[in-house]
């Protein structure tokens, strides 16, 4: 049985058909995201949640790994409330599973995908003073990027390692699961 959800968005409609199982594994998925990013949140800026989106994709492919992320962030609205950075997540998580996605095809090396883990991490204030500058302004974002750089970098050598030491296990380790369980 596949549920079928339809989108409608300014270029028509686009059908995404859901299996059962999709669906539980989007919820999994999501699940392991969420306590991921709880367990760290006492340490500033190191976090599984880039790590995670990139094995996942590998793994799950492009759809399953969207769907996803999107039911990550609303799961972070959830949490921790609405604000102005909710809207960049809906743009920048995504973008990573994209990125990955597309690189994936010509690379299969954690150090290409802990390369594009620590340019995520290190890019990741910039991103959001750039679209916090649509709300706030220009004069306010050139601030928040820069009182932000020692955290960026943090976050940049932080995904690098863990992309490095855990990609290789996690992605074995899940990789026999799925076929356990006859996953494609």
């Amino acid at each position: 049985m596949a549920t079928c959800i339809v989108l409608n968005s300014l270029t028509g409609k686009t059908k995404i058909e859901l299996k059962a199982h999709d669906i539980t594994l989007i919820a999994i998925l999501s699940a392991s995201l969420t306590a991921g990013k709880l367990v760290l949140s006492v340490v500033p800026n190191v976090e599984v949640v880039t790590f995670l989106f990139i094995t996942y994709t590998v793994l799950f492919g492009l759809k399953r790994t969207l769907a996803t992320a999107f039911v990550f962030v609303t799961t972070e609205i959830l949490i921790y409330g609405f604000g102005t950075w909710i809207l960049g997540y809906y743009i920048l998580w995504p973008m990573l599973i994209l990125m990955t996605h597309f690189i994936a095809k010509r690379f299969k090396s954690e150090y290409v995908f802990a390369g594009l883990a620590s340019l995520f991490g290190f890019t990741f204030g910039l991103f959001f003073a750039l679209f916090e500058s649509i709300f706030y302004g220009i004069s306010y974002a050139i601030p928040y990027w820069i009182s932000g750089i020692p955290f960026d970098i943090v976050h940049g050598f932080s995904n690098f390692i863990i992309v490095l030491v855990l990609f290789k296990p996690l992605t074995r380790t899940i990789q026999t699961a799925k076929e356990k369980m006859h996953l494609s």
